[in-house]
């Protein structure tokens, strides 16, 4: 009995191994895309632009990044007054919307995420508190498919439900997150169970940070660097794996639950949102193991260690350094560099982030001497994230919910834009790599 139970798993590997010459063969685009790494084109968006190369004559030429949400460079959205309180709200209006808002217009949205930030009776107590989830990524998908029930909509397809689903579920994210994030807690390191209200009229970035902390207080340098990262985050384009996945499911025209919730477990993958894992790993490693800081020689050969696979994970990667679109520049890296600069600057994180810029500039130096190839390779947004929010003391197992509760802006803008545009299901073709075989009754086998 033992050695059949155990066949069901042995062969696993090679029953599913593909021979990677009919890649090859027919031609394939794997993973979607070309084989100069550029993107299979797969539709046409009016939302935004990520741009990190052009093309010349057939040939892929590095080029600064750029990204733009509805035309507007990402640059001005974000940049500009230090005390602004709701960049990330405009944005959320701008995506869903098509234009930035005017201060009414501002003010009507904020009203309306106000009023959808109570979740429903008794879900705090029978959702979250009773399941609680080693991942929070986990609990915010289940609480997506469950506030389903509490909807007596839920299949309505009308834009005013799909707008209004959108509005909820960008309002509410956040609580359920800094609620499971407490309610983890409590059920498996034995800590207090902390639900503070929420204050109507702040804005999202207050709102967590009001909710997170224990005594309420934060200040408004912080609250303004956590609404840049939420700005951030909103949105990259059609093609980055959870908006394609929510657009997938919204083109088959299933509820906007399940599209969100689907985009929710796309971002958890280590591939996609939950990188930012992989890179505060590898920086804490390298801190631990670099004794002086400053000591370019010192960040270079530990640096030349995970290049040959002899540190970290040893699959040779520099995490945070490389992105699929963006080759001499990521803007979302630049900026979020800058305002940690300016918030870093004379505080005990000082050193830290300048180590960070030291592997950020040595990587691609180390990757050509130890390697001998040359490659288009900038900071991406998530060498910076990581050490942003430990700045403002944001626990780790949150920093890919932020990311989730940021980016619901932009799925819900690409569902619309599905819903209206798309009209086809999404539906690409596999090969078959098998060829037919005789079939045998049991008894013959």
């Amino acid at each position: 009995m033992e050695d059949h139970k155990l066949s069901l798993y042995d062969n696993i590997a090679k029953v599913n191994a593909v021979d990677p010459e009919l890649y090859e063969r027919y031609p394939v685009k794997r993973g979607l895309r070309n084989s100069d790494g550029s993107g299979v084109i797969a539709g046409v968006t009016n939302i935004s632009n990520v741009h990190g190369y052009l093309m010349n004559e057939g040939d892929k030429v590095p080029d600064e990044g750029k990204l733009t949400f509805r035309g507007y460079s990402i640059y001005d959205l974000v940049g500009g007054d230090a005390t602004k309180r709701r960049g990330f709200e405009e944005i959320v209006y701008l995506l869903l919307m098509g234009e930035l808002p005017t201060s009414s217009q501002l003010d009507v949205l904020v009203e309306a995420l106000d009023a959808q930030r109570n979740l429903p009776d008794g879900f705090t107590a029978s959702k979250i508190m009773s399941t609680p989830s080693r991942n929070i990524m986990n609990l915010l998908q289940r609480s997506v498919l469950m506030l389903y029930a509490d909807d007596p909509k839920a299949e309505d397809r009308s834009f005013e439900h799909e707008i209004s689903t959108a509005i909820s579920l960008i309002s509410r994210l956040p609580r359920i997150m800094v609620l499971a994030h407490y309610a983890k807690r409590a059920a498996f390191y034995n800590e207090s169970m902390i639900m503070h209200r929420f204050i109507p009229g702040q804005s999202t970035s207050e709102t967590i940070l009001s909710m997170l902390r224990p005594n309420r207080e934060f200040t408004p340098e912080e609250a303004r660097m956590l609404d840049i990262m939420m700005s951030l985050h909103a949105e990259h384009g059609g093609g980055n794996n959870s908006t394609f996945t929510c657009r997938v499911l919204s083109s088959a025209d299933t509820d906007p639950y399940a599209a969100y919730a689907a985009a929710i477990g796309s971002l958890k993958g280590s591939k996609h949102g939950g990188a930012n894992h992989k890179v505060l790993a590898m920086q804490k490693e390298i801190k631990e193991n670099v004794k002086n800081w400053e000591d370019e020689d010192e960040v270079a050969s530990y640096i030349a260690k995970i290049v040959n696979k002899q540190a970290y994970d040893h699959t040779g990667l520099i995490y945070g350094m490389g992105h699929a679109v963006y080759t001499l520049s990521d803007p979302r890296a630049v900026i979020c560099k800058d305002f940690a600069t300016r918030l870093a600057k004379g505080t005990e994180f000082e050193a830290e982030l300048n180590l960070l810029k030291l592997i950020e500039r040595l990587s691609p130096e180390v990757i050509l001497q130890e390697k001998g190839t040359k490659k288009d390779m900038c900071a991406n947004v998530d060498m910076y994230s990581g050490f942003v929010y430990s700045m403002m003391g944001i626990p780790q197992d949150m920093i890919t919910p932020l990311f989730a509760c940021s980016r619901m802006a932009g799925w819900a803008a690409h569902r619309f834009e599905e819903l209206v545009s798309g009209k086809r299901i999404i539906r690409p073709a596999y090969k078959t790599g098998v060829k037919a075989r005789e079939y045998k009754p049991i008894e013959e086998r």
